[in-house]
């Protein structure tokens, strides 16, 4: 089943099965691309640490108090102004969530669930990274998301991207518990005689192909909305005139600094990029810090959200 927002349109859907042919490739050869070239990781060096880092936490007894920070999330709320958002779409509400690894943590999808439920909004968007692990299994995740789909209130509807940790597998899964995947796609929303343009790409921090800015430029003219799992490919968004874009994968860091600064971020674009809030040109960008956790299901300096973000129109003279 596909699901399409009241008055929304896809005027740049690409055929799917030459992406879905392309990701799977990728998955299967355990191939990894970002917009900056091929990631090579030390994935054995990286497992001892995070071993080593357990065993201290267990040893100093701050595991569980990890655990319990993990599961403390907060309802962010912001408003942004740009210049370019048509008056019609005044006060337009987005609900992102983002990085659930919903199988890492018991109950954090009914957490989840408690903080949206209150929220009414025009649109759900969600940025990838549903399950715990990058390979295995993934079924075990479609429940929790159903519930949170089922406490929201999105008058126009729910829409999503895959993560690095999601497998093209999980697309037809996702749809049929109502979040549309935009794989490289762009829709619209309409009010009245203006347009929100609200393009969605796949993963750009594994799976990265010319595929991404090739959506990006096609997208057509007007306010524009990225929808990335990751950060990495904000330069491309802003240099293809976006206002707005939204992304998570960073976890802010997770385990931070006092202070809350990252001590990895996991990414390969500059660090003011790697959570809340910043700019590129007159695009802004929004880096969640996540519901979720990945690696260890702790949190330290780093509070776990789901974000409300409320437009507003920069044309509208307010008393």
């Amino acid at each position: 089943m596909r699901v399409a927002a009241t008055g929304a349109e896809n005027p740049t859907v690409p055929d799917r099965s030459i992406w879905r042919a392309q990701r799977a490739a990728m998955e299967a050869r355990d191939e990894k691309h970002t917009p900056f070239g091929p990631r090579h990781r030390r994935w054995g060096q990286f497992k001892r640490l995070l071993i080593a880092f357990r065993i201290l936490l267990k040893t100093t007894r701050l595991f569980e108090a990890g655990m319990r920070r993990a599961l403390d999330l907060r309802l962010v709320e912001l408003t942004l102004s740009h210049p370019d958002l048509p008056p019609e779409f005044d006060g337009y509400r987005l609900l992102h969530l983002t990085d659930l690894h919903l199988d890492g943590m018991p109950s954090l999808d009914a957490v989840i669930a408690g903080l949206v439920r209150k929220q009414p909004v025009d649109l759900a968007v969600w940025t990838g990274d549903y399950r715990w692990r990058v390979h295995g299994e993934y079924a075990q995740v479609l429940p929790g998301i159903a519930g949170i789909v089922a406490a929201i209130a999105a008058s126009d509807g729910h829409y999503a991207t895959l993560g690095n940790h999601d497998p093209v597998a999980m697309v037809d899964l996702l749809e049929t518990l109502g979040l549309r995947v935009l794989a490289n796609e762009t829709i619209s929303i309409h009010r009245g005689g203006a347009s929100l343009h609200i393009t969605g790409l796949d993963d750009v921090h594994y799976f990265y192909t010319d595929m991404a800015p090739a959506a990006l430029a096609q997208a057509p003219a007007g306010f524009k909305i990225a929808l990335v799992h990751s950060p990495e490919a904000a330069p491309l968004a802003a240099d293809a005139g976006y206002a707005l874009y939204l992304c998570g994968h960073t976890h802010g860091g997770q385990v931070c600094l006092p202070g809350g600064m990252p001590i990895l971020t996991n990414s390969a674009l500059h660090r003011r990029h790697a959570k809340g809030l910043w700019r590129r040109g007159k695009m802004i960008g929004y880096t969640s810090n996540g519901a979720g956790t990945s690696g260890l299901p702790v949190r330290f300096f780093s509070r776990g959200e789901v974000t409300v973000l409320t437009l507003r129109s920069a044309r509208l003279k307010r008393s």
